[in-house]
Protein backbone atom coordinates (compact mmCIF):
# COMPACT_ATOMS: atom_id res chain seq x y z
CA UNK A 1 0.00 0.00 0.00
CA UNK A 2 1.30 3.45 -0.49
CA UNK A 3 2.49 5.57 2.27
CA UNK A 4 -0.13 8.39 1.09
CA UNK A 5 -3.01 6.02 1.80
CA UNK A 6 -1.40 4.06 4.56
CA UNK A 7 -3.94 4.01 7.87
CA UNK A 8 -2.75 6.56 9.99
CA UNK A 9 -2.87 6.19 14.01
CA UNK A 10 -5.90 7.17 16.09
CA UNK A 11 -5.16 10.61 17.32
CA UNK A 12 -4.73 11.16 21.20
CA UNK A 13 -7.94 12.22 21.81
CA UNK A 14 -7.95 11.42 25.91
CA UNK A 15 -6.69 15.09 26.85
CA UNK A 16 -8.86 17.77 27.03
CA UNK A 17 -7.88 20.50 25.01
CA UNK A 18 -8.73 22.64 28.46
CA UNK A 19 -5.60 20.84 30.06
CA UNK A 20 -3.06 22.27 27.64
CA UNK A 21 -3.83 25.68 28.72
CA UNK A 22 -0.93 27.40 30.77
CA UNK A 23 -1.20 26.10 34.05
CA UNK A 24 -1.47 29.82 35.41
CA UNK A 25 -4.47 30.43 32.82
CA UNK A 26 -6.43 27.42 33.77
CA UNK A 27 -5.64 28.33 37.31
CA UNK A 28 -7.47 31.27 36.70
CA UNK A 29 -10.73 29.78 35.02
CA UNK A 30 -10.59 27.33 37.73
CA UNK A 31 -10.97 30.07 40.44
CA UNK A 32 -14.26 30.92 39.08
CA UNK A 33 -15.79 27.65 39.64
CA UNK A 34 -17.78 27.11 43.02
CA UNK A 35 -16.84 24.60 45.57
CA UNK A 36 -19.06 21.71 44.28
CA UNK A 37 -17.96 22.32 40.83
CA UNK A 38 -14.28 22.37 41.72
CA UNK A 39 -14.34 19.14 42.81
CA UNK A 40 -16.41 17.26 40.29
CA UNK A 41 -13.54 18.85 37.87
CA UNK A 42 -10.48 17.55 39.88
CA UNK A 43 -12.09 13.94 39.28
CA UNK A 44 -11.55 14.26 35.53
CA UNK A 45 -7.88 13.87 35.29
CA UNK A 46 -4.71 13.65 36.94
CA UNK A 47 -3.56 16.95 35.61
CA UNK A 48 -7.26 18.85 36.41
CA UNK A 49 -6.47 16.80 40.38
CA UNK A 50 -3.08 18.75 40.58
CA UNK A 51 -4.65 22.22 39.05
CA UNK A 52 -7.73 21.57 41.28
CA UNK A 53 -5.77 21.70 44.27
CA UNK A 54 -4.07 24.87 43.69
CA UNK A 55 -3.38 27.01 47.14
CA UNK A 56 -4.53 30.04 44.57
CA UNK A 57 -7.64 28.60 43.69
CA UNK A 58 -9.08 27.51 47.00
CA UNK A 59 -7.85 31.21 48.45
CA UNK A 60 -9.48 32.65 45.55
CA UNK A 61 -12.69 30.22 46.30
CA UNK A 62 -12.71 31.58 50.03
CA UNK A 63 -12.37 34.98 49.54
CA UNK A 64 -15.89 34.59 47.45
CA UNK A 65 -17.80 32.22 49.76
CA UNK A 66 -16.73 33.52 52.93
CA UNK A 67 -14.32 36.92 53.26
CA UNK A 68 -11.83 38.85 52.16
CA UNK A 69 -11.05 39.32 55.90
CA UNK A 70 -8.24 36.62 56.08
CA UNK A 71 -6.62 38.19 52.63
CA UNK A 72 -3.64 37.73 54.74
CA UNK A 73 -3.72 34.52 56.40
CA UNK A 74 -0.99 31.38 55.71
CA UNK A 75 -3.21 27.93 56.76
CA UNK A 76 -0.93 26.51 57.78
CA UNK A 77 -2.93 23.16 56.26
CA UNK A 78 -3.20 24.83 52.90
CA UNK A 79 -6.36 27.00 51.53
CA UNK A 80 -8.23 23.72 50.68
CA UNK A 81 -8.30 22.27 54.13
CA UNK A 82 -9.11 26.34 55.61
CA UNK A 83 -12.18 26.09 53.00
CA UNK A 84 -13.23 22.79 54.00
CA UNK A 85 -12.91 23.73 57.91
CA UNK A 86 -14.26 27.26 57.77
CA UNK A 87 -17.47 25.71 55.61
CA UNK A 88 -17.85 23.08 58.41
CA UNK A 89 -18.34 25.47 61.21
CA UNK A 90 -20.30 27.82 59.20
CA UNK A 91 -22.88 25.06 58.46
CA UNK A 92 -22.70 23.93 62.17
CA UNK A 93 -23.52 27.37 63.13
CA UNK A 94 -26.58 27.55 60.46
CA UNK A 95 -27.48 24.23 62.15
CA UNK A 96 -27.68 25.87 65.26
CA UNK A 97 -29.96 28.19 64.38
CA UNK A 98 -32.47 25.50 62.19
CA UNK A 99 -32.60 24.00 65.60
CA UNK A 100 -33.52 27.15 67.68
CA UNK A 101 -35.85 27.97 65.29
CA UNK A 102 -37.47 24.59 65.38
CA UNK A 103 -37.14 24.80 69.62
CA UNK A 104 -36.53 21.32 69.48
CA UNK A 105 -34.91 20.82 72.73
CA UNK A 106 -33.72 17.51 72.16
CA UNK A 107 -31.28 18.70 69.32
CA UNK A 108 -30.43 21.70 70.87
CA UNK A 109 -28.66 19.83 73.84
CA UNK A 110 -27.10 18.09 70.69
CA UNK A 111 -25.63 20.49 69.37
CA UNK A 112 -23.81 22.08 72.00
CA UNK A 113 -20.66 20.56 74.00
CA UNK A 114 -21.22 18.37 77.34
CA UNK A 115 -18.57 20.18 78.96
CA UNK A 116 -18.77 22.47 82.13
CA UNK A 117 -16.60 25.51 80.63
CA UNK A 118 -19.08 26.16 78.00
CA UNK A 119 -21.23 29.50 78.47
CA UNK A 120 -24.44 31.16 77.20
CA UNK A 121 -25.59 34.80 77.32
CA UNK A 122 -29.04 35.35 76.14
CA UNK A 123 -30.21 39.11 74.60
CA UNK A 124 -30.26 40.93 78.34
CA UNK A 125 -29.71 37.56 80.55
CA UNK A 126 -27.05 36.73 82.63
CA UNK A 127 -23.93 34.52 82.04
CA UNK A 128 -24.64 31.11 82.27
CA UNK A 129 -21.57 28.61 82.96
CA UNK A 130 -21.97 24.50 82.38
CA UNK A 131 -23.85 22.56 80.12
CA UNK A 132 -26.84 21.86 82.38
CA UNK A 133 -27.27 25.14 83.45
CA UNK A 134 -27.11 26.40 79.61
CA UNK A 135 -29.62 23.59 78.12
CA UNK A 136 -31.72 24.74 81.15
CA UNK A 137 -32.22 28.02 79.80
CA UNK A 138 -33.31 26.74 76.47
CA UNK A 139 -35.88 25.17 78.18
CA UNK A 140 -37.10 28.34 79.27
CA UNK A 141 -36.34 30.13 76.21
CA UNK A 142 -38.58 27.55 74.24
CA UNK A 143 -41.26 27.68 76.28
CA UNK A 144 -42.01 31.28 75.32
CA UNK A 145 -44.17 29.77 72.91
CA UNK A 146 -42.95 32.45 70.50
CA UNK A 147 -41.49 31.85 66.87
CA UNK A 148 -37.85 32.33 66.30
CA UNK A 149 -37.45 33.30 62.40
CA UNK A 150 -33.45 34.51 61.76
CA UNK A 151 -32.11 36.62 58.89
CA UNK A 152 -28.67 35.81 59.62
CA UNK A 153 -26.36 38.24 57.66
CA UNK A 154 -22.51 39.46 58.18
CA UNK A 155 -21.84 36.08 58.95
CA UNK A 156 -18.02 35.44 59.10
CA UNK A 157 -15.86 32.68 60.58
CA UNK A 158 -12.45 32.34 62.11
CA UNK A 159 -11.47 28.86 62.36
CA UNK A 160 -7.90 27.66 64.34
CA UNK A 161 -7.48 24.28 64.84
CA UNK A 162 -9.89 22.98 66.59
CA UNK A 163 -11.46 25.94 67.52
CA UNK A 164 -12.89 28.73 65.88
CA UNK A 165 -15.73 31.24 66.31
CA UNK A 166 -18.13 33.01 64.12
CA UNK A 167 -19.67 36.80 64.63
CA UNK A 168 -23.07 37.73 62.38
CA UNK A 169 -25.91 39.79 63.01
CA UNK A 170 -29.42 38.32 63.84
CA UNK A 171 -32.39 39.52 62.40
CA UNK A 172 -35.54 38.22 64.46
CA UNK A 173 -38.75 37.58 63.48
CA UNK A 174 -38.36 40.88 60.35
CA UNK A 175 -37.04 42.72 62.76
CA UNK A 176 -35.64 46.28 61.69
CA UNK A 177 -32.61 46.27 64.04
CA UNK A 178 -30.20 43.29 64.89
CA UNK A 179 -28.81 41.52 67.77
CA UNK A 180 -25.32 41.08 67.62
CA UNK A 181 -23.93 37.54 68.20
CA UNK A 182 -20.64 35.79 68.72
CA UNK A 183 -20.69 31.79 68.52
CA UNK A 184 -18.21 29.71 69.24
CA UNK A 185 -17.14 26.09 68.52
CA UNK A 186 -14.87 23.33 69.36
CA UNK A 187 -14.13 20.25 67.24
CA UNK A 188 -14.27 17.07 68.36
CA UNK A 189 -14.42 13.31 67.60
CA UNK A 190 -14.61 14.84 64.00
CA UNK A 191 -17.63 17.17 64.97
CA UNK A 192 -17.81 20.90 65.47
CA UNK A 193 -19.77 21.75 69.04
CA UNK A 194 -21.08 24.89 70.24
CA UNK A 195 -19.20 25.80 73.44
CA UNK A 196 -20.22 29.82 73.41
CA UNK A 197 -23.54 31.38 72.44
CA UNK A 198 -23.49 35.73 73.52
CA UNK A 199 -26.40 37.81 71.76
CA UNK A 200 -26.90 41.21 72.69
CA UNK A 201 -28.84 44.31 70.85
CA UNK A 202 -26.89 47.14 69.00
CA UNK A 203 -27.14 50.37 70.51
CA UNK A 204 -29.39 52.48 67.68
CA UNK A 205 -27.21 53.85 65.40
CA UNK A 206 -26.31 57.42 67.48
CA UNK A 207 -24.29 56.13 69.52
CA UNK A 208 -20.72 55.44 70.33
CA UNK A 209 -19.15 52.79 67.68
CA UNK A 210 -17.25 51.70 70.70
CA UNK A 211 -20.40 51.16 72.98
CA UNK A 212 -21.62 52.38 75.72
CA UNK A 213 -19.01 51.49 79.03
CA UNK A 214 -20.38 53.95 81.70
Amino acid sequence: MSPAFAVQPPIDTKGCLIEQLVPEVLSYLLSYLDHQSLCSVSMTSATMRVLANDDRVWKHLFHVDFTTEQDRLQPPSGWKVHYSATKAVTEANQRFYSVFSSKSLFAMAGLWLNADYVKCIHPGGVLLTGYDAVIASWRVVFGWGQRYDFDLRDVRCRVDGRMAWVTLKEFVNQAEEPLIATNCFEKHGGVWHIVHHHSSPQFAATGPEWGHYR
